[in-house]
């Protein structure tokens, strides 16, 4: 029913984990595929894939290129995009379950969710960092991709799909989609907090909210791109803070 889209480059720290996560769910059949596309890894990111048995795609390096070319090779009418450094807490193939239950059955509106942004780590800041994540998408409905997003095939389509911008794809996707058509599920989905914490700084923070708040003025994303610098960290960190690299 599902396919699972993950794009990587040189994932190997953390996919095993990411995977091993949609064991339960393609037991149950919930799961139909997984699809690694991946943007270029030199690392053992292909082994691990294949040995989970996912298919790999090979697509130009970026998120936004990756998770169009996986979404390309999908066969199933359902689509959960899921970054490579996140996996998604025990259960979640309820809440998922559930979801899919009430937009086939018309009891919901055709529309995609996305689960509880959640950090693999301790301290104060990480917990802040959880509380504005809650924050922006309660208010605003725009997920990063870290809390991964699930969605009929039908509505991805109607949409026009998810772009290859340069940065902000996730947020440019969201806003397609459009608020009403977002919900939040309880389920979790939690990212590497080791990384995370090494790799924020107050500048990037600060950074990746301006490349945010110039989106949501209007400013076209090349042009943030073009202000900002082309991005250079992983694939699977939030988009808004790789673009802000």
């Amino acid at each position: 029913m599902i396919s699972v889209v993950i794009p990587t480059l040189n994932a190997q720290r953390s996919l095993a984990e990411t995977m091993t996560s949609l064991v339960p769910a393609a037991v149950d059949g919930l799961v139909s595929e997984v699809i690694v596309a991946d943007g270029g890894s030199t690392d053992r990111t292909f082994d691990i894939a294949d040995g989970a048995g996912a298919d790999i795609v090979k697509a130009p390096a970026g998120r936004g290129a990756q998770l169009r070319a996986g979404a390309e090779r999908a066969r199933f009418p359902w689509l959960l995009f899921l970054n490579a450094d996140t996996y998604l807490d025990a259960g979640w193939e309820r809440d998922a379950s559930q979801h899919i239950e009430r937009v086939e059955s018309g009891r919901r509106q055709a529309g995609a969710a996305t689960f509880r942004f959640v950090l693999d780590d301790e301290g104060l800041g990480v917990r802040m960092a959880e509380r504005m994540a809650a924050l922006r998408t309660g208010l605003l409905k725009i997920p990063y991709g870290n809390q991964g997003l699930l969605l009929p095939r039908t509505l991805y389509d109607e949409v026009g799909g998810i772009s290859a911008l340069p940065l902000l794809e996730d947020v440019d996707f969201a806003r397609r989609l459009g608020r009403r058509r977002i919900t939040v599920l309880n389920a979790r989905a939690v990212t590497d907090g080791e990384r995370y914490r090494r790799d924020r700084s107050f500048a990037r923070a600060a950074r990746a909210q301006a490349c945010l708040g110039l989106y949501l003025a209007g400013v076209p994303v090349k042009a943030i791109a073009a202000l900002f610098g082309p991005p250079h960290a992983p694939v699977g960190e939030t988009v808004a803070e790789r673009g802000a690299s």
